[in-house]
């Protein structure tokens, strides 16, 4: 049990404990005494002002201790801690919870751990039995022998099926990976976001929307809209933009009517009489023909 009471000789030992961190770290970072603390039987830890600059709120701490019957006190530690106005470093983060959306560049690796909530094992064709194993042959003597047993596809044919389907791989998301992706797609390109709520009309009516598969298929779709602000892009059905294909619709151009006067036709027009017609000009002035 620690003692509340300081050892004596020990908690005399000043300038020994001072001497041992003048020693350590120089005289010009080793500032007054600030006290002394008991941490056990004859141990006690003398503390100094940090005078370094780049150790504001910071300590030394040399700990000293005799043995039992004895007068001598000798050194034990000396180390630089922290005091309550200390500034510290952040408390230090696993690499794989710093990680966010766009820190990863070309060349990088992001490995997934092995029990990743996020993923749950896929149908990859290892469980099923080998063509030629017992539980295969087994099968197939059912299937020769009852008529009513429609015959099982063959292995090569399930494996293509399965393949098509995407259903090959190792892993899949999981219920959890599912519901973590929605969340992140529905709160960039959600019903919540200011576009939407701005929106004439919805996704899940526009003819720019591009159907995706699986289970996600039934609330999101991919924008197709290189106008749009989401183009590209995962977006809920209830998501919307000014790009919606039935927003504004352009009219279509008006249709001429058919013409009434036909200006395209050339039709002479007579501007001065015809002489060799005999026709006579008007009548002249009175001076014109000599009369006075």
């Amino acid at each position: 049990m620690r003692s509340r009471t300081p050892d004596r000789l020990c908690a005399e030992a000043v300038e020994l404990a001072r001497q041992a961190a003048v020693e350590a770290v120089g005289a010009e970072t080793v500032g007054a005494h600030l006290g002394a603390q008991a941490d056990g039987e004859r141990v006690v830890t003398h503390t100094f002002e940090c005078l370094d600059a780049a150790y504001r709120g910071w300590h030394w701490a040399v700990t000293v201790a005799r043995a039992a019957r004895a007068k001598n006190v000798t050194l034990d530690e000396t180390v630089l801690l922290p005091g309550p106005d200390a500034v510290l470093a952040p408390q230090w983060v696993p690499w794989s919870e710093r990680l966010r959306p766009g820190d990863m560049g070309p060349g990088d690796l992001l490995p997934t751990d092995a029990d990743d909530l996020r993923l749950e094992p896929g149908w990859t064709g290892e469980d099923e039995p080998a063509p030629n194993s017992v539980a295969a042959l087994a099968d197939e003597e059912l299937v020769v022998t009852d008529p009513h047993i429609q015959p099982a596809p063959a292995r090569a044919q399930i494996g293509a099926i399965a393949e098509e389907l995407g259903l090959g791989r190792p892993r899949v998301l999981s219920r959890l990976g599912l519901h973590l992706a929605a969340d992140r797609w529905e709160s960039a390109f959600g019903p919540q976001t200011p576009m939407a709520q701005s929106a004439p009309a919805h996704c899940n009516s526009c003819g720019f929307l591009v159907p995706i598969g699986g289970s996600l298929g039934q609330a999101f779709g991919v924008c197709g809209n290189e106008f749009g602000p989401a183009d590209g892009q995962v977006v809920s059905f209830a998501y919307g933009c000014g790009g919606h294909s039935e927003a504004a619709v352009l009219p279509a151009p008006p249709v001429p009517s058919e013409l009434i006067l036909d200006e395209l036709v050339i039709e002479p027009m007579q501007l001065h009489p015809d002489r060799s017609s005999g026709s006579v000009e008007p009548d002249a002035p009175a001076e014109e023909l000599g009369h006075s």
